[in-house]
């Protein structure tokens, strides 16, 4: 799939406020500071789309963005630094649950993890409550450009092992770095897969 357009539609933190559009929408969602708005400008072909900035925790809304005229890409805020508590609504902002308890065009959240570190508690607990929740996803390792090769597949590893103590398989997931455009072509061949199947449905 080949980005021709780009273009910001509305920022807000009440879901009810999204577009009423029908069109399908692929959310991104990770933790502060593993490069979600690098990976998104980099995804776009446009150098500033999504705001980076050197601060973790920027993005505070949920920022729709219209490409190709027929799908949306949501920029949702990062799950942060916050410990783990027993009730999940209560570690993730109430509008990213509510996003995707709402969203039914929503067809595919990519998680970003950042591929340096190994498996970090917060994001298991993320991707646990999407996969109880029925919410479909995908994995995008981020900075993999910061990684030798091998200590990179070692740590893709050990995200497959601790995933597949709870998982009956690893989820889909993608290598990319936003410094050399790593992944940007598999994501986008992958969402343009997925838009083709609802299209024939």
């Amino acid at each position: 799939m080949k980005i021709n357009s780009a273009e910001f539609v509305v920022s807000n933190s009440k879901v009810d406020l999204c577009p009423k559009s029908t069109l399908p929408e692929y959310a991104f969602i990770g933790r502060s500071n593993v490069g979600k708005s690098s990976l998104i400008n980099m995804l776009t072909g446009r150098k500033s789309l999504a705001k980076t900035s050197a601060t973790p925790g920027k993005t505070q809304l949920i920022n729709h963005f219209l490409i190709n005229k027929n799908w949306h890409l949501v920029d949702l805020p990062g799950y942060g630094y916050a410990r783990v508590s027993k009730s999940t609504k209560k570690v993730f902002q109430k509008f990213i649950t509510a996003y995707f308890e709402k969203r039914t065009q929503m067809v595919c959240a990519f998680v970003l993890i950042d591929s340096r570190h190994k498996p970090q508690p917060i994001d298991m607990e993320f991707m646990q409550w999407m996969g109880e929740n029925g919410i479909p996803f995908c994995i995008i390792f981020t900075k993999a450009d910061k990684l030798k090769p091998k200590a990179l597949e070692k740590n893709i590893e050990n995200y497959k092992e601790e995933m597949l103590e709870s998982w009956a398989e690893m989820p889909e997931y993608f290598i990319t770095s936003a410094n050399t455009q790593l992944g940007k072509e598999d994501i986008l061949n992958y969402i343009e897969g997925i838009n083709n199947e609802l299209k024939l449905s």
